[in-house]
């Protein structure tokens, strides 16, 4: 028996909770802290998000899950983008929307994700969305 009762939304909340214990396991965090894990991945992507050209964003988000995809665009204004951020502007809006306190740098939050989102996005999207970024941002993404 599914648990909602629609296999493909069973399927999303199953991808998107590999993805967060994924997160979790880099930081070595228990599962007690999803809610830190899903702020890492929120607000990674938001960051993401408002880098990329309108069209990179759009092709990126077909790579996503349904679920992902939603936490992806939530919230999202176009009007603007992308906004030109290097690496010190994309890791100040990470910290801006990840509150919680971490042991270590910011920028492990971000290759965190971006490490966990690696597994679900296909190598050539990745590539696309490095050759959009600075040099010293790129090296976030695996």
């Amino acid at each position: 028996m599914s648990a909602t009762g629609y296999r493909s939304f069973d399927t999303t909340v199953q991808k998107t909770d590999a993805i967060l214990k994924e997160i979790e396991q880099e930081f070595g965090w228990p599962k007690e802290r999803r809610n830190q894990s899903y702020a890492a991945l929120r607000a990674t992507l938001h960051a993401l998000r408002d880098r990329l050209t309108v069209e990179e964003a759009a092709q990126f988000s077909a790579q996503l899950t349904m679920l992902v995809r939603g936490i992806y665009f939530e919230g999202w204004d176009p009007t603007g983008k992308p906004e030109t951020m290097g690496l010190e502007e994309f890791l100040e809006a990470v910290r801006k929307e990840f509150t919680f306190e971490l042991d270590g740098d910011i920028d492990l939050v971000p290759q965190a994700v971006f490490l966990a989102l690696s597994r679900n996005v296909d190598e050539g999207e990745w590539s696309d969305v490095k050759s959009t970024m600075p040099k010293k941002l790129a090296s976030l993404l695996p």
